[in-house]
């Protein structure tokens, strides 16, 4: 390979045309980058939380096959349910449940719940099935998600779907919005 020589006037050229330069003292490169990545919050491990901590002081009833459920925290107000029956909160995600066991069903229900409220998902919807095949036409899961709901401690609300969307088979659950995703301006 010849090495090419450059004329003085396409150096002038040259050193004009890329103007003041500055020498490099080191010939390191520096691979940090200037500012440090916004922290990512770190969130709850499910098995070292138990979310079903409320006591249900009334007794419930056993639940058959076409009943519908409704349930409404203390000190939120009736038109929650109303508003939760409509679909005004729009559904976030969904789950389906049938033909789970009851033990199944529940660490199924606490590990999507977890990850709905880490996600800020606010309204879900259950689906339990209407318990056709349960004996004495009583439905085991249904029976046992109206106590689990009622128990786990960032469920506000919760009531049968309408009919086009699984109707007594069928829950739409309202869940409390995550301290993390709640901004100044909600709390103003």
């Amino acid at each position: 390979m010849t090495k090419k020589t450059t004329s003085t006037d396409d150096a002038l050229l040259f050193r004009n045309t890329i103007g003041k330069v500055r020498s490099v003292d080191t010939n390191t490169v520096n691979l940090q980058p200037d500012k440090k990545p916004k922290p990512v919050p770190l969130s709850k491990p499910l098995e070292h939380v138990d979310p079903l901590q409320k006591d249900v002081t009334d007794s419930l009833e056993t639940l058959y096959q076409e009943d519908t459920i409704a349930f409404l925290a203390p000190g939120l107000q009736k038109n929650v349910i109303k508003k939760l029956r409509k679909g005004s909160y729009g559904l976030d995600a969904e789950i389906d449940l049938h033909g789970l066991s009851s033990r199944d069903a529940q660490h199924q229900l606490l590990r999507f719940l977890h990850h709905c409220i880490e996600d800020g998902c606010r309204c879900v919807q259950i689906i339990h099935g209407k318990g056709y095949n349960s004996p004495n036409n009583q439905p085991v899961l249904k029976n046992n998600i109206n106590l689990w709901l009622r128990q786990h401690e960032e469920v506000l609300a919760f009531c049968s779907a309408p009919p086009k969307d699984g109707g007594a088979g069928a829950l739409f659950v309202l869940l409390r919005l995550s301290e993390k995703f709640i901004t100044p301006e909600d709390i103003y």
